[in-house]
């Protein structure tokens, strides 16, 4: 056990290298230049201020260095817990411009993974074993895993928000209100979550059901499901066996769907104007902010690598045939 452990940590340690390195040189190979773009705002009209203060700012934020040494420099300060200066807040410091936003992307992926997963595996199951659910859950199932997130969250923004009026459609609360632990702060912040919630829950919804209905039907019909029937064992036993049987492949797409749901949740939170990381990732491309950008791609580079980890711990310990073939024993 611990020696799997070790070596899926060894892989994920070489993923985290190479993800992390692309994620730095993606903001320096982009078109614009952070600090002149920061010093337009200030409508500098002298030619020799405007190169004092780009100079004085390149130096500031390292960017006057070859790259090779901004690369070495980087891996310096991560090490040390120093994200750098937001470009486009400054003199705000990187990590804190992202924790002001983690909960609000946190508040929309995990409700939406977990409820997403947790029900689409009951309804596919349950669309398996009854021929009128299924003719309505995989329709509906194959409409709602080929929408876009962008689209549905569009959709429910205009029919919800501005057609019918009953939820608010951009904002993470609404601006006459301060944050405070108050019954009318929490429904305004509840009111501003529902909309990009339901729009991941949505997409996500469609691809469990499908995945579920699908392994539900080849597990009944496998030989061990035909055995146990010639032996007369209970038809509610071989459900039983096929559910948790089915359930080991959508553990393993838990995994892969993470990185598709959190690419649906920036493109939601930029829809809604929620103020998560999606909104913030578009902000600091529209202000070349590098050490912000990267420093974004970062946190959600750990997040996914760290949730696959312990997929992959999981899956260990629900299969049992996985923990025999590590301990050396046939399957």
């Amino acid at each position: 056990m611990w020696r799997y452990i070790g070596r899926k940590l060894f892989i994920y340690l070489l993923t985290f290298i190479v993800a992390v390195t692309i994620n730095w040189m993606i903001p320096r190979f982009m078109p614009g230049d952070p600090v002149r773009n920061m010093l337009s705002r200030a409508a500098i009209n002298d030619p020799e201020a405007m190169a004092s203060m780009t100079a004085y700012y390149e130096d500031l934020f390292g960017l006057d260095e070859p790259l090779y040494q901004q690369y070495l420099n980087f891996w310096v300060s991560l090490f040390q817990g120093d994200l750098g200066i937001s470009v486009m807040r400054y003199p705000e410091p990187v990590t804190d411009v992202i924790m002001g936003s983690v909960p609000y992307t946190l508040g929309l992926l995990l409700p939406a993974i977990l409820l997403s997963w947790i029900v689409g595996n009951r309804f596919g199951a349950f669309a398996a074993r009854s021929k009128a659910l299924d003719n309505t859950v995989l329709p509906v199932g194959y409409v709602l895993t080929a929408t876009p997130y962008m689209w549905i969250a569009l959709l429910l923004s205009y029919t919800l928000g501005i057609v019918a009026g009953i939820f608010p459609t951009a904002g993470g609360f609404s601006y006459s209100l301060r944050p405070e632990f108050s019954w009318v702060f929490i429904y305004d912040l509840i009111s501003h979550w529902f909309l990009p919630f339901l729009s991941m829950f949505l997409v996500a919804l469609g691809g469990w059901a499908i995945g579920m209905r699908n392994m539900i039907i080849y597990e009944l019909e496998a030989d061990y499901s035909n055995y146990l029937q010639a032996l007369g064992a209970p038809r509610r036993l071989i459900r039983r066996y096929a559910f948790r049987n089915a359930m080991l492949p959508q553990i393993t797409g838990l995994a892969v769907q993470l990185g598709t749901i959190i690419a649906g949740s920036l493109l939601t939170e930029v829809v809604f104007n929620y103020p998560g990381l999606g909104t913030l990732i578009l902000d600091s491309l529209e202000n070349r902010d590098f050490f912000l950008l990267q420093g974004i791609l970062l946190f959600v580079v750990i997040g996914v690598l760290i949730a696959n980890f312990i997929i992959d711990i999981i899956y260990v310990l629900v299969d049992p045939r996985t923990r025999v073939q590590m301990t050396g024993g046939s399957s």
